[in-house]
């Protein structure tokens, strides 16, 4: 015996899978989530400005969301994990420093790495809390001997020349600078070596000619 057709109806309508919720997005929606996106990043990027020698250990979601003025859940939702927020703020900061990382070239190198200088004084210098006496005594002797030996053979030049040229060339005895040769560039001990001593070479032999910084 078939039912009626009126339940056979209800049936088939019962059966039928419930439509999909639409989810809610408009422009105004959308121009919200862009205006908390970017109340984040200048909030990190704010934070950034005061925190010495680049030590991100207090770029916490925490942190950001309290100089944002929002909770930490809702920077959360925008940023999975800290180190994607991190790589945010930083790809902010090299947008505000204005600093191209493609198509250089390198007659614009020098004029470039001026404007990145100027750029990086906005930021707090490291501490030097936690230096061990004994080598920061062995660095103001190396200092101090390293100037004297460019004031002999910089006569004429006032002592901030000297001193600009001095301080160049004590970047290469800084041991940071060997290590990025060998870790950023995989440079062995021989090239790294010999690419230092070429840059030494032209410093020196800018200061023989008299070619003053």
């Amino acid at each position: 015996m078939r039912p009626p057709a009126k339940v056979q109806k209800k049936k088939k309508k019962a059966a039928e899978p419930a439509a999909p919720k639409r989810q809610y997005d408009s422009p105004l929606r959308r121009q919200q989530t862009a205006e908390t996106r970017e109340r984040i990043l200048a909030a990190g990027a704010e934070i950034a400005h005061h925190l010495p020698a680049w030590d991100w250990r207090e770029m916490t979601f925490k942190a950001v969301g309290q100089r944002a003025g929002i909770s930490e859940r809702t920077v959360h939702r925008y940023f999975a994990t800290e180190r994607a927020l991190r790589d945010a703020i930083l790809q902010r900061l090299v947008q505000e420093s204005g600093m191209p990382l493609e198509h250089l070239e390198l007659r614009d190198f020098a004029g470039l790495t001026a404007h990145l200088y100027r750029y990086l004084s906005s930021f707090p210098p490291s501490s030097q809390e936690g230096v061990d006496p004994g080598l920061a005594a062995l660095d103001v002797q190396r200092r101090r001997m390293l100037l004297s030996a460019v004031a002999r053979s910089s006569k004429g030049w006032s002592e901030a020349e000297q001193e600009m040229a001095a301080a160049m060339l004590d970047l290469f005895w800084t041991p940071t600078y060997f290590e990025r040769l060998g870790t950023a560039w995989q440079l062995d001990a021989g090239r790294a070596t010999r690419a230092i001593t070429w840059v030494i070479g032209l410093v020196e032999q800018a200061i023989k000619d008299g070619k003053r910084p």
